[in-house]
């Protein structure tokens, strides 16, 4: 349910595209006809190709998470979500074109939201072909991904901003992730303040009950914003990403390479669903599941439907590498103070400063030796 006074606020929106192409002469007929038409109309107006839509659909009757109504199928209530966090619209514009009451309307988001929750967690399960690197990174070839935090806008009460305003001033939430090297999520957690530093958020997601889960013997790369830990590998702190004269400088472009996986599935995610991009009016619990089912909902498409349009717009070869060649000089890092934080044992952790020490001499060595293969 929206909070209340955000209907008369709200300023005009503009419906997809493909809407105007559509001759809607009920609106209780909208979904018939998307279904029915071509499959770029269904991507447009609910960011999935209709065979995917569908099987959505089976999965989510099958487990019992939603059933036909008298007046609205599970297809009309499944495109209403879509719809609404597909082009983060409210509630009185999708009214008035599905033609269904406004209270209709929150009542089936609400209820397509909670059976997402309630079967995420399958979405969320490691897919054995993305283990390690896609490019066979023989350096970085225990790397299951990349872990960082990102900021997702949010709405709450007046009395509850002063936790979620974060370093910018604006109100967030403080969103970790880990994702492999094909676009997808192996893990979110959402809903931390966006006071709360990224460690903070890294520290609850390793304790708490659903936790993080690095498989043996592997690990995550991380930015400056973590310290090196077992199953994190960051960057050399103090050393600058502009020259490969030193073993850590080139280490360091080397993992940077590698951590724009993150940005690449973020911004897939944000483009397939926009609402992320802004805070929307839903009590704050609805905004946190908002972002665990966007991500679930991303990795669902991906599983289906690897390449379709969002997915191939967000590939590694046809992706921006935005500030490539800035310089940056990272703060001193305390590993020893941060790493007992998280109950490591001094010891595991200069394994895991050694691990990095070690993939750094071998990109250097095999530099020096075959210089014309970098």
């Amino acid at each position: 349910m929206e909070i209340s006074g955000e209907e008369d606020k709200e300023e005009a929106v503009t419906l997809p595209k493909e809407v105007s192409k559509i001759s809607i002469s009920d609106g209780n007929k909208f979904v018939y006809q998307i279904l029915n038409g071509p499959n770029e109309q269904c991507f447009e107006n609910f960011r999935m190709d209709k065979p995917v839509f569908y099987k959505l659909c089976d999965l989510l009757q099958t487990r019992g998470l939603l059933r036909h109504t008298n007046r609205i199928k599970i297809e009309a209530q499944l495109a209403i979500f879509l719809f609404i966090i597909g082009h983060n619209l409210r509630t009185r514009a999708v009214q008035e074109l599905f033609c269904y009451s406004g209270e209709t309307i929150s009542r089936h988001f609400n209820n397509v939201l909670n059976a997402v929750i309630a079967i995420s967690k399958d979405f969320f399960q490691p897919n054995s072909n993305s283990d390690t690197l896609e490019n066979d990174d023989s350096y970085f070839k225990d790397c299951v991904g990349v872990v960082d935090s990102f900021h997702i806008p949010v709405m709450v009460g007046v009395d509850e901003q002063g936790p979620f305003r974060n370093g910018n001033g604006l109100l967030t939430q403080n969103v970790l992730a880990a994702s492999s090297f094909d676009l997808r999520f192996n893990y979110v957690l959402a809903g931390w303040e966006g006071s709360a530093s990224d460690q903070q958020v890294l520290n609850a997601a390793l304790t708490r009950r659903n936790k993080l889960q690095v498989p043996q013997g592997k690990y995550y790369i991380v930015d400056n914003k973590y310290p090196n830990l077992p199953g994190f590998i960051a960057p050399y702190h103090g050393v600058s990403t502009n020259s490969r004269e030193e073993a850590k400088e080139m280490f360091n472009e080397r993992h940077k390479l590698l951590h724009r996986a993150i940005h690449r599935t973020f911004g897939a995610l944000k483009e397939r669903f926009p609402i992320l991009l802004s805070a929307p009016p839903y009590p704050l619990q609805t905004q946190v599941k908002l972002v665990i089912a966007a991500c679930a909902l991303h990795n669902y498409v991906r599983l289906e439907k690897p390449d379709d349009l969002v997915f191939r717009m967000f590939e590694e070869d046809t992706l921006a590498e935005a500030g490539e060649d800035r310089e940056v000089a990272l703060e001193e890092e305390q590993v020893e103070i941060v790493g007992q934080e998280h109950g490591f044992r001094p010891e595991e952790v200069e394994d895991s400063l050694r691990l990095r020490d070690e993939i750094a001499s071998e990109l250097w060595n095999h530099y020096v030796q075959n210089m014309s293969t970098f």
